[in-house]
């Protein structure tokens, strides 16, 4: 059984790969730049683009599993090609499929739902890894972010990607959504809390009003629709992703990890 992972060197995906060559299944990553994807040597690596379906034949030869992300192309937009994408994998011979849902649907989705694929869903609450855009900041020793109290049940990478090989690799998966998140629910100072505690290091806290925050982001070079989003999305936490629940426990049979695990793993990030 080959599995072919899309998004193989990002966030999740590079965490898949490990999951799936641990289990002893032949993983097959797809990139956009083979000579960057520094994966390990059992990986086949194949050069193609989601949003250019036809680039994804010679990937699809073979696979029976297929983890598949929602977007794709140089500026990460919602993929417009999800019924094409569907139907090639099908005529392949593709079996089951994973998905690594988004805030919003694409094109993807229905046509996953709507195709003959035993597809199972992921919908993971807010990436730890997403912490890493403070490590400048905790270098510094100050960390100014509005929102000091929003809370989320942050998880981690590794955990969405355990339960993605699962559901690839095992039957029981066909047809769940889902979703996904760690052990614990934290607030903003928590977070940097947990770094600076992991580091040995006192990191103060700034809470930044909106209007501040806006200004901060733009000034770093963030475009508008990401400043919206960042600010809806943080000043009105939503509340169903962020209830904790034990799912990624129930599939891979081990605990969620904790944030202080993940802060241990990238300690060095943190540190000046």
């Amino acid at each position: 059984m080959t599995i072919l992972v899309t998004g193989a060197t990002g966030t999740v995906g590079r965490h898949m790969v490990d999951e799936l060559l641990q289990a002893g299944r032949r993983v097959r990553a797809l990139t956009r730049d083979p000579s960057r994807a520094d994966l390990p040597a059992e990986v086949e690596i194949v050069a193609g683009d989601l949003t250019a379906t036809d680039s994804l034949l010679p990937a699809l030869d073979g696979v029976t599993g297929i983890h598949l992300i929602t977007f794709g192309g140089a500026d990460y937009g919602p993929l417009r090609n999800g019924p094409e994408i569907v139907e090639s994998a099908v005529k392949a011979g593709v079996r089951k499929v994973t998905v690594l849902g988004g805030w919003d649907e694409g094109t993807l989705e229905p046509a996953v739902r709507a195709g003959d694929l035993d597809w199972t869903f992921l919908q993971p609450t807010e990436f730890m890894s997403n912490a890493l855009h403070w490590t400048e900041a905790v270098r510094a020793g100050v960390v100014r972010e509005p929102f000091g109290d929003a809370t989320t049940a942050m998880v981690h990478e590794a955990d969405i990607a355990a339960v993605a090989a699962k559901a690839l690799t095992e039957d029981g998966h066909a047809g769940r959504t889902y979703g996904l998140t760690g052990p614990e629910r934290l607030t903003t100072r928590d977070k940097v809390r947990i770094i600076g505690e992991t580091i040995g290091r006192t990191i103060e806290f700034v809470e930044l009003t909106e209007a501040q925050a806006r200004e901060k982001m733009a000034a770093e070079g963030q475009p508008e629709e990401l400043i919206d989003f960042l600010i809806n999305v943080f000043g009105n936490v939503p509340e169903e992703p962020n209830i904790v629940n034990s799912t990624v426990e129930q599939v891979t049979g081990r605990p969620a990890r904790t944030f202080a695990q993940w802060a241990a793993e990238h300690a060095d990030a943190f540190r000046a």
